[in-house]
């Protein structure tokens, strides 16, 4: 059996976690390619790819298959590089870029004729950085957007959906604009917002020298992603600078309203306020297609105690529930418990609450 010859140039989190997931198809041999010596060797430590290279063009040549999964700016100079390469057979070529526009706007300067390219982008991540923390799994039920160049590539469209196919995920085909309006929406802000959250506890900190100990529960659920690598993140600001400034323009109004809301103390209308936000979040949830994976969460009490947490997943590891997350509370507001599980179904969650609840503990399911 011919494999499929995939080189994935760039192996961070993003591109170690898809060399991960298609390497572990016996149709597929992957080639990686880095700049970092130390990720090279550990990549091919851990089985993550079949060899390694730090000849880019030597390697390109060999590839079916070539995912760019490097920084925005290290990417558009790879796609330069892609164009003078003599390549003797078709290659398809895609990115994981969250900024698409500059990205598609180097792919119509491509003049190579052996080279299709499809843009991409798998929309899932993690706070955590580098090839040690990939996972096959980490774009698992994850929307993977994909953006054509070319009107007749719908057959290439489908062999790369094919080898990424390891990787679960839901593609979506976009046009670049509307995937970076989007992404701005609900991707990139959110970052910037969580880290100016971040800068503002530390300027109260100078005045309350115990606030770190409270920085728990909801603070530290909405500024996790302030924990990304701050180089790529810079990256995606400048290449999709335009749209944040306006979303900042847009919240910097918002957040005059609100505080307008505040100072006028109208009980009614912040009521209003917090009651549309609380139902067009539960509703991303619910949607198959939004950005929010649709979870269902199940509160249990359990002591502080060695083994509490392991007896509640093996009751259920025993009935065959499979658990999506676990998360132990440390700040507890209007929530019986200390223990959130969360599950694919509201099946499995009504489920486990009433076999947990059989088995002695108390549960609560929040409406």
């Amino acid at each position: 059996m011919n494999k499929k010859n995939i080189l994935v140039a760039g192996l961070g989190l993003i591109g170690g976690s898809l060399a991960k997931s298609m390497a572990a198809s016996d149709e597929n041999h992957i080639i990686g390619y880095d700049l970092n010596e130390d990720s090279l060797k550990f990549a091919l430590l851990n089985g993550i790819v079949h060899e390694t290279s730090h000849n880019f063009t030597q390697s390109a040549l060999l590839a079916d298959f070539i995912i760019l999964a490097a920084p925005i700016s290290e990417t558009i100079s790879l796609m330069r590089e892609i164009n003078t390469i003599a390549f003797k057979k078709e290659v398809i070529i895609s990115d994981t870029a969250s900024v698409k526009s500059p990205i598609m706007a180097a792919a119509k300067l491509l003049t190579n004729e052996k080279v299709t390219f499809i843009g991409g982008h798998p929309m899932a991540g993690s706070h955590k950085k580098g090839i040690q923390a990939a996972k096959s799994h980490l774009f698992e039920n994850a929307i993977y957007v994909l953006s054509p160049t070319q009107e007749d590539s719908e057959n290439e469209l489908k062999k790369l959906q094919t080898i990424l196919s390891s990787a679960k995920s839901k593609f979506v085909i976009l046009n670049p604009d509307e995937h970076d309006e989007m992404t701005g929406v609900v991707s990139h802000f959110p970052h910037l917002i969580a880290s100016s959250l971040v800068h503002q506890a530390k300027k109260w900190e100078k005045m309350h020298e115990f606030l770190p100990k409270l920085a728990a529960g909801g603070f530290r659920d909405i500024t996790r992603i302030a924990s990304s690598n701050p180089k790529m993140w810079q990256d995606i600001f400048s290449h999709n600078s335009s749209k944040m400034s306006v979303l900042l323009e847009d919240w910097i109004q918002e957040m005059k309203e609100l505080k307008m809301l505040l100072d006028k103390d109208d009980k009614e209308k912040m009521i209003t306020y917090l009651d549309k936000a609380k139902l067009y979040r539960d509703g991303l949830a619910e949607s198959e297609k939004g950005a929010i994976p649709s979870f269902y969460d199940l509160y249990v009490d359990i002591r502080d105690q060695t083994g509490a947490l392991a007896t509640v997943v093996q009751l259920l590891a025993n009935e065959n529930i499979s658990i999506k997350n676990i998360e132990i509370l440390e700040v507890r507001e209007d929530i019986t418990g200390v223990l959130r599980l969360s599950f694919y179904t509201k099946d499995a969650q009504l489920y486990s609450s009433r076999f947990l609840e059989n088995n002695g503990y108390e549960t609560m399911i929040q409406k």
